[in-house]
């Protein structure tokens, strides 16, 4: 015990004004919620109950954590998937868990370091393989197979990212990478288009944005005379501005050509801005 206080040191803060040092600690910061926030959905997904942890609670404990353990000169703490899944294999139940576990932490630097330092690293590193199968095992990847490829590609480009990169640059890349397929798919899947000789049915998703004008404004300037256009926007919590004046200019001038127009309106949206002709 006496080593270890003695190993104690407060803070340096004469560099506490640069920029390398503020860089330096938003990196940390970043990554460290990162890898608490997937342990803590990791641990999520072992605990046999299924309880939800609030992360904004643990993201707090958190930086009061580092807060105290930068003052003692000690390093960042994070979640970490070892010691939980461990907690949750020892048949854990509550949060009383990690107090016990840090107090036997605790207890086995003060009393215990002969024993601690001659454990091979070999032991570590096979405890942390094992694991890390169980979170990545064959069937986690078969189930966001199943899931489409627009959950299995990004799932496969983050997990790549993460072994070519690091964990922070990975999981930006996993991000940017969702981000784009989820915007593809909400274009693609946010106008559905049905047509034949002389009517024309236009059935709106539950979002349709400012990148579907193109494709209203396109099948409706192609609309012949005497046609009958149903606009179906039942599904639909939210449609762009645009997307209400393309289809209340089509409205107007479809009359002069003898065009038949009905809508289909859900109540919970902007499309009481749809001008009438037909319902």
């Amino acid at each position: 015990p006496v080593l270890l206080f003695s190993s104690l040191s407060f803070p340096d803060l004469s560099t506490i004004y640069l920029w390398k040092t503020w860089s330096v600690a938003i990196v940390i910061a970043i990554i460290a919620s990162i890898e608490t926030l997937l342990s803590i959905e990791a641990v999520d997904k072992l605990d046999p109950e299924k309880r939800i942890t609030p992360p904004n609670h643990e993201l707090k404990a958190q930086g009061v954590g580092n807060i105290v353990s930068a003052f003692m000169g000690g390093l960042p703490v994070t979640s970490v998937i070892v010691r939980s899944s461990a907690n949750v294999n020892a048949g854990a139940r509550s949060k009383y868990s990690t107090v016990f576990h840090g107090i036997l932490l605790l207890i086995s630097l003060l009393f215990f370091p002969q024993f601690l330092n001659p454990i091979p690293l070999a032991s570590l590193s096979a405890i942390l393989i094992v694991t890390g199968y169980k979170l990545t095992k064959p069937s986690v990847y078969i189930e966001m197979k199943r899931r489409g490829w627009e959950q299995f590609i990004p799932f496969l480009i983050t997990i790549i990212a993460i072994l070519q990169t690091d964990l922070l640059k990975g999981v930006f890349i996993g991000m940017v990478t969702g981000f784009i397929f989820g915007v593809r798919s909400s274009f693609i899947n946010a106008v559905t288009i049905m047509k034949d000789a002389d009517r024309l049915l236009i059935r709106f998703g539950k979002e349709v944005s400012f990148l579907n004008e193109g494709v209203v404004k396109n099948n409706l300037r192609h609309v012949k005379d005497h046609m009958r256009v149903s606009i179906d926007a039942t599904r639909s919590e939210f449609i762009d501005r645009d997307i209400v004046e393309t289809v209340n200019d089509f409205i107007k001038k479809a009359r002069q050509k003898g065009i038949v127009v009905y809508i289909r309106r859900s109540l919970n949206t902007n499309q009481s801005y749809f001008n009438d002709q037909d319902q």
